[in-house]
């Protein structure tokens, strides 16, 4: 079975976060796999583990992203495959990333592809589904459950704390969420065998692209903190006073009556 993980870079959130300029600062920031996204790697490492076959984990990002694509072959996926195009945009949004992807997977058999739900900078959680539409191929999104007996795919998929129960078939793509495993952690032994597994790296031209073809549909135009919490107001007097005065707040402050 040929498995294919799309995995991206992201801004670990735990971690303080500066904007200067509309612009996050790059330097000193800790980047690390979308959380997502190790739901989708621990995930095919355990079909390829049950059904044979190589997993393979792809993203779209810069030279920076090989980290990320090491850590997920030490958690035990086969091949990476980075394409870098930091010198060939400058920007690019969802279109872009599955553009490029729609390039990559044009001449491959996957019978498999997982992806995080979202990604936990941008949450669009549009990539995975924009990517299966260009190929033709079916795709379910917030998989919690996921289990494969030969060409058909049994899912449970997460709709907002309830349940829907799909059964669908290969070739697939599906998005993973949060309760559909617990993603391992690197061990020794894994990160040493990562440093001897393949890593390939391409370029746009690599795929017979170019600029115009992958050109961004959507612009950012400021990106900014939330403002920060105002302590709470606590009310005084008896349960009438309390009552009007919260209505009031409520009218002329909040202005939410």
């Amino acid at each position: 079975m040929n498995i294919y993980v799309l995995l991206k870079k992201t801004f670990d959130t735990e971690e303080k976060i500066a904007v200067s300029g509309g612009v996050i600062e790059d330097d000193g920031a800790e980047f690390i796999i979308n959380p997502y996204d190790e739901y989708a790697v621990e995930e095919a490492i355990n079909q390829r583990d049950a059904h044979g076959g190589e997993v393979t984990v792809v993203t779209v990002g810069d030279e920076d992203s090989e980290k990320q694509l090491r850590t997920a072959l030490a958690m035990g996926a086969d091949k990476a495959v980075l394409i870098n195009t930091e010198d060939d945009l400058e920007d690019g949004d969802q279109f872009t990333t599955a553009k490029v992807l729609e390039a990559f997977f044009a001449d491959k058999e996957a019978d498999l592809i997982l992806a995080g739900n979202v990604a936990i900078d941008e949450a669009s959680g549009q990539v995975g589904p924009r990517l299966a539409s260009s190929l033709g191929i079916s795709y379910v999104t917030t998989v919690t459950s996921l289990k494969i007996d030969g060409e058909t795919v049994n899912i449970e998929k997460d709709v907002e704390g309830d349940v829907e129960i799909i059964e669908t078939s290969l070739p697939l793509l599906v998005t993973c969420q949060q309760g559909l495993n617990d993603p391992r952690y690197p061990s020794l032994p894994g990160i040493m065998k990562a440093k001897k597994k393949p890593l390939e790296e391409l370029e746009i031209d690599d795929l017979d692209l170019d600029e115009d073809d992958v050109e961004a549909k959507t612009r950012t135009t400021d990106i900014f903190l939330p403002p920060e919490k105002e302590a709470g107001r606590v009310l005084e007097g008896d349960v009438q006073d309390q009552v009007k005065e919260l209505i009031s707040l409520l009218k002329n402050e909040a202005k939410v009556l």
